[in-house]
């Protein structure tokens, strides 16, 4: 199950940055999204476990200034996430070590959200002239984000 499905985030790329994507972008866009999503949780685990801690917590999560400005940006769309469907896809990973605080659950719909918004941009940057973004767009803005998250 994807963390956000496709015709949500083709709602969310198109208010976020003027994007148009089909379905089968859609998929390598959810890729990058929940790649990241991960990786956010597991330098959390690793937080809370050099904290010693055993759940995870909010402020275990590496959350930069500029993702936070973001995250603004992202609940300015107005657009909602179903918790149950990014709690449904973590469920298909590899279990974290320790679970997360009630909190940090609430937040993870926005926290996807922001992925997308991020990504979203990136992909603008990259392609500017694109309102359709080629794989190959999409595959350099996840690279992008890769090197910055």
């Amino acid at each position: 199950m994807p963390v956000v499905g496709a015709s949500k985030l083709e709602i969310l790329m198109r208010k976020a940055a003027s994007l148009d994507i089909d379905k089968n972008k859609a998929k390598e866009i959810t890729d990058i999204v929940e790649k990241k999503l991960y990786d956010l949780l597991l330098i959390g685990e690793r937080n809370a476990n050099y904290n010693g801690r055993e759940v995870i917590w909010e402020s275990d999560v590496p959350l930069t200034k500029g993702f936070l400005e973001s995250m603004q940006k992202f609940r300015k769309l107005e657009e909602e996430i179903a918790v149950e469907d990014v709690l449904n896809f973590l469920a298909t990973m590899p279990p974290l070590k320790y679970p997360l605080e009630a909190e940090l659950e609430k937040r993870l719909p926005e926290i996807v959200g922001t992925l997308i918004y991020v990504l979203a941009h990136l992909i603008k940057e990259v392609a500017p002239e694109s309102r359709k973004p080629s794989s190959e767009d999409i595959e350099k803005a996840g690279k992008i984000l890769d090197l910055t998250m």
